[in-house]
């Protein structure tokens, strides 16, 4: 158990009769009011600011028993403390300056990591990696606004202002460092969030059986009867350390059956929605005119799949190729797993994840979202450099291009989003 503020030493005296020196552990009686012996636990005081939270804070540790934990949490309680909220005292470090936003969230971030690469990629942004890249940045941005808004005191220069050039340069380093930063934070999303995977095809094309085959386990019935999977089928696995959200859905036919036909709308409506499409053809027949309708209805990218399966039927070999469409084509086998690498492989290639390297951090997608309105405003600000127009708008875009970056850290921060980050939190972090 933790307490956190100013009165922790208040809480302490009524609970626990011997001295604590700060940072030791001690073995001693957690009392009730009138003396009585709740439980023989440990104790250690952390005096402020050299604590998590940079408050005066108090553990506790007992048995655990969950009517000896009550009993001390009424105890608490009853000497003046309140339940924390969820994140609270991970949300009073970063106001106590103990750490910045990024490495608040990537503490509740290395809680939910659900691999190892998350979980490193995690304890590297908690350990700062990802803020020192950021500052770094937001220390040239200020270089620069500082250099733009004193050229502000020379209106009257025919050729822009002294030392353009040198803005031109550092404008394009920032953009630079921002796109490396974009290509780390695009994979620390995927580490965190994953990606939603639907399956689509007709009855009986194998869509139950890859998704097994991918899950490593049988997640989904795969019989030879039309119509067997009616619904959607989610399964949250692992592929290669990203996490997928996976889902298989009913055959797309023509159908009269109510239930099946609810199930097809709801196929179709999931692969709209889809970070990744697979449509599943059987090997020597072609799209027919759902299929077609759906593609054309979704668009052929390269986020779409078309994978032709049981190739072991005809005595193929796996194969990846460029369709005609603009999509990539796939030869395997779901039943067999011959090809499956090749289907691995390609879904790393186009979420980023082909070459993962050791730099990774944990990133959300509001870190992304921050790092792509920053890089569009210093688009326009070296295009208005570029114009040689007034300074006054050039550094603008810079201003408004520091308050995006400082959002990442939480040094431009609305109140509501920071109640909304924490909130997620569990109550003991």
């Amino acid at each position: 158990m933790r307490v956190s503020g100013p009165d922790v030493k208040n809480v302490m005296a009524g609970l626990v009769t011997q001295a604590l020196t700060p940072r030791h552990a001690h073995l001693c009686k957690l009392r009730e009011k009138d003396g009585a012996v709740i439980d023989e636990g440990i104790a250690i005081l952390f005096s402020a600011p050299s604590s998590y939270t940079g408050e005066d804070m108090l553990e506790l540790y007992a048995h655990g028993n969950r009517i000896v934990l009550n009993q001390i949490v009424g105890r608490v309680l009853e000497l003046g403390a309140r339940m924390a909220r969820p994140g609270e005292f991970t949300e009073r470090a970063f106001h106590n300056n103990k750490l910045d936003l990024v490495q608040a969230e990537a503490v509740a971030d290395l809680v939910d990591a659900v691999s190892d690469q998350a979980a490193r990629s995690a304890v590297r942004s908690l350990e700062g990696e990802f803020s020192r890249r950021v500052n770094a940045l937001l220390d040239k941005l200020i270089k620069l606004r500082m250099f733009v808004e004193g050229a502000l005191d020379f209106p009257d220069e025919e050729a822009g202002f002294p030392g353009a050039a040198n803005v031109g340069r550092g404008l394009e380093s920032c953009l630079s460092e921002l796109t490396d930063l974009i290509v780390r934070a695009k994979q620390g999303v995927v580490l965190k969030e994953g990606v939603t995977v639907v399956i689509v095809g007709r009855p009986n094309v194998g869509k139950s059986t890859l998704l097994n085959k991918l899950a490593g386990r049988d997640a989904a019935i795969v019989t030879d009867e039309p119509g067997t999977t009616r619904d959607l089928i989610e399964q949250d696995i692992l592929v290669d350390d990203i996490p997928v959200h996976i889902v298989d859905t009913a055959g797309l036919r023509s159908t009269t059956n109510k239930a099946e036909v609810e199930g097809i709308s709801r196929a179709i409506t999931a692969a709209e929605s889809a970070d990744v499409l697979i449509m599943l053809i059987e090997y020597g027949q072609e799209p027919d005119v759902e299929e077609q309708k759906l593609l054309v209805k979704i668009g052929n990218n390269e986020r779409t799949i078309v994978i032709y399966n049981k190739i072991d039927l005809a005595g193929m070999q796996p194969e990846i190729r460029q369709g005609g469409n603009g999509h990539t084509e796939i030869l395997l086998s779901a039943k067999t797993g011959a090809g499956l690498e090749l289907l691995v492989q390609h879904l790393k290639k186009i979420l980023g994840m082909q070459i993962m390297s050791e730099d990774v951090f944990m990133a959300r997608k509001r870190h992304l979202d921050a790092l792509k309105r920053t890089t569009n405003l210093l688009e326009r600000a070296l295009e208005q450099h570029g114009r040689r127009t007034a300074p006054e708008l050039l550094a603008e875009e810079l201003r408004l291009a520091q308050q995006s970056l400082g959002e990442i850290t939480g040094e431009f921060l609305p109140d509501d989003l920071l109640c909304e980050i924490f909130k997620n939190f569990c109550i003991g972090k």
